[in-house]
């Protein structure tokens, strides 16, 4: 009998493919967006560096003028004891949290705002960042990472600058224990193999190097565990015709 495929598995949850959040250091959030840092800007200290397993950038410590502390990402060129500000009247220098309306064009960004308030949701891996591209009456336009243009509200932060350890992929993984535990940390599925090269009872493509058992063919109206293979094909393979005979002419 055979088993379910282990994207039907993951989707249904459980422990194997639970994230161990308890491990992990912080969550990184922007402060309160009060009315101090809507009129004018509020400082802090990076206290320390933080290695948090969940991410792959630096996490830093930033104790603000009231006393609290709060977790952000780390941007390239910031030292411990340098101070970062936050709010519409920062200046614009590497690390400061200004709403996306502040900002000039051109000037690298990460850690931006969906929503105003929402304490920043994109552009947070290691050694990326967004560019502003142009300001249009209360919204900004923002170039991400993957060349997509996001039109965002002026009013939603961002950091300055790039997410700290840029070159973490310039360098392989030497160990395939290395790569288990980094994979690991975030509950990613990995090794991934391929169906040909499971049991038949563990895949449709499964039995032989190459020869499905079954058609690969599937529905589109298939629930999302079952779409591997060809999506709704109307046909496959040559197509089958009269073959067109010596003395014929082409039409």
């Amino acid at each position: 009998m055979g088993k379910p495929l282990i994207q039907q598995r993951r989707g249904k949850g459980g422990t194997p493919f639970t994230a161990p959040s308890h491990l992990y250091y912080a969550r990184v959030m922007f402060r309160t967006y009060d009315e101090k840092e809507k009129t004018s800007s509020v400082k802090g200290q990076v206290m320390e560096f933080v290695n948090d397993p969940a991410r792959s950038g630096v996490l830093m410590v930033v104790k603000d003028e009231t006393g609290k502390k709060l977790h952000l990402l780390a941007p390239e060129g910031l030292a411990i004891g340098d101070t970062i500000e936050f709010g519409a009247q920062a200046p614009v220098s590497i690390g400061n949290v200004l709403p996306l309306s502040a900002i000039p064009d051109g000037s690298p960004i990460y850690n931006l705002e969906l929503t105003q308030g929402d304490g920043g949701k994109l552009v947070r891996a290691a050694g990326t960042s967004a560019y502003v591209v142009s300001h249009a009456g209360s919204v900004v336009y923002v170039t991400l990472p993957s060349k997509k243009v996001k039109v965002l509200d002026g009013r939603c932060r961002a950091q300055i600058g790039v997410v700290s350890v840029g070159g973490r992929l310039d360098r392989p993984v030497f160990t395939a224990g290395k790569k288990f535990h980094m994979m690991k940390a975030k509950a990613a599925y990995w090794p991934k193999p391929r169906g040909v090269a499971m049991s038949a009872y563990d895949h449709p493509f499964g039995g032989k190097q190459h020869h499905p058992g079954r058609s690969t063919i599937v529905g589109r109206t298939a629930p999302p565990g079952q779409k591997v293979g060809l999506l709704g094909a109307a046909s496959v393979g040559r197509r089958k015709g009269k073959r067109k005979g010596a003395g014929e002419q082409p039409q």
